[in-house]
């Protein structure tokens, strides 16, 4: 499968994902902090990801990304890319926290740590939420969409970091009425008051809908853009 080839002033696709976990005293979301010494956002608390690697095309998932959300990728970017991206994001997922999205199953990625789970990763519960694209002039330029994902879908504790990277520290679940409260790069805090909103919207119990549209925070020409992708 063909994924966008980069120039190299071309931003680099990536995943990022929002794990929500809903409870009695509201929302809160998995976040982590950057290390002092990152080139890219140092310091800064994120949510897991990181950029498209040219194996997660070919990750066998146990279900792809469902419509519409796929589609509002693909429109945009060479076909096929919705697939890859929603692996990405597993991967980061596990790899940043040790946290994994994913079923019983026979077929496992070959992911450090992963093999022998007996787990086969699933995008079915991820809902395309936000793309973003890094201005000009960055250390390091992204094109980022954002999954959004219920943490009761996580297999296995929701609280259990310990086959997680060195990569993100002081991982934790944050209520998302304090979130923006910590070092967060500005692109994040136009994320978490999308959420906010969203979720404000949606009973304490009902499952995350797509969305109506996606926000698209869109830095590829002269001009900032903010569109959506309906």
């Amino acid at each position: 499968m063909t994924i966008e080839a980069l120039a190299a002033d071309q931003p680099r696709a990536a995943a990022t994902i929002i794990l929500v976990r809903r409870g009695p005293d509201g929302p809160a979301v998995l976040m982590g902090q950057r290390g002092a010494q990152a080139v890219f956002m140092p310091s800064k608390y994120v949510f897991p990801g990181g950029g498209l690697d040219a194996a997660d095309a070919d990750t066998i998932l146990a279900d792809g990304l469902g419509e519409p959300c796929s589609a509002r990728i693909d429109q945009w970017s060479a076909p096929g890319l919705a697939y890859a991206l929603s692996a990405a994001a597993l991967r980061e997922l596990w790899e940043e926290t040790g946290l994994s999205l994913a079923v019983a199953g026979q077929t496992t990625p070959d992911w450090a740590g992963f093999q022998g789970s007996s787990l086969t990763p699933t995008a079915a519960g991820l809902r395309f939420f936000f793309r973003a694209i890094t201005p000009p002039g960055r250390s390091r330029r992204f094109d980022a969409r954002f999954f959004l994902a219920d943490a009761a879908a996580v297999a296995g504790d929701p609280d259990d970091f310990s086959h997680a990277s060195d990569e993100l520290s002081h991982l934790h679940w944050v209520p998302v009425a304090e979130a923006r409260q910590l070092n967060l790069p500005f692109i994040t805090e136009v994320v978490l008051a999308e959420l906010g909103a969203f979720l404000a919207a949606l009973a304490p119990d009902a499952p995350l809908p797509v969305p109506a549209s996606v926000p698209f925070f869109d830095n590829s020409g002269p001009v900032p853009t903010f569109r959506r992708i309906y």
